[in-house]
């Protein structure tokens, strides 16, 4: 494996509202390897991207560990450009529960050697994006990682 791919989406349904994330781990050739969803209570909708962002990089150390982790580059895609370009220092970080979010993340980014934040369009996302409402509408249960 050369490159883990995880896609992340988050929604909350009023601003703030119930909300949920759903998370997509891909090899680099697009095949899926874990997804979930879950919800996590009312938060924003920027608080339940970010949320996205953290499981997802805590399920990607579960499932594949330090070594594979310090040895392959791992993408995070999002269509969320707030934290797209947040994460990548283009924009300010004002809001505190954002700011603690954005530590998480920040912090969970010393465990890889390689890890960038691209933005993608919402077409492209619409499989974590179907995690989010499936996760909201009961659907699903909390899944777990194994």
């Amino acid at each position: 494996m050369k490159k883990i791919i995880i896609c992340t989406d988050g929604g909350s349904r009023g601003n703030p509202g119930p909300a949920a994330f759903g998370v997509v781990i891909c090899d680099e050739t697009g095949k899926v390897l874990k997804e979930y969803g879950e919800t996590i209570g009312v938060r924003t909708n920027n608080e339940a991207e970010y949320e996205g962002v953290v499981s997802g990089l805590k399920k990607a150390k579960a499932l594949y560990g330090k070594d594979v982790l310090k040895n392959n580059e791992v993408e995070v895609r999002s269509d969320s450009e707030l934290l797209v370009k947040q994460m990548n220092g283009e924009y300010k970080i004002m809001e505190p529960k954002i700011q603690e979010l954005f530590l998480k993340v920040w912090n969970l980014k010393t465990e890889f050697k390689k890890l960038k934040f691209v933005a993608v369009s919402r077409e492209k996302n619409t499989e974590a994006d179907k995690l989010v409402n499936a996760a909201l509408d009961n659907k699903t249960s909390t899944q777990t990682l194994f």
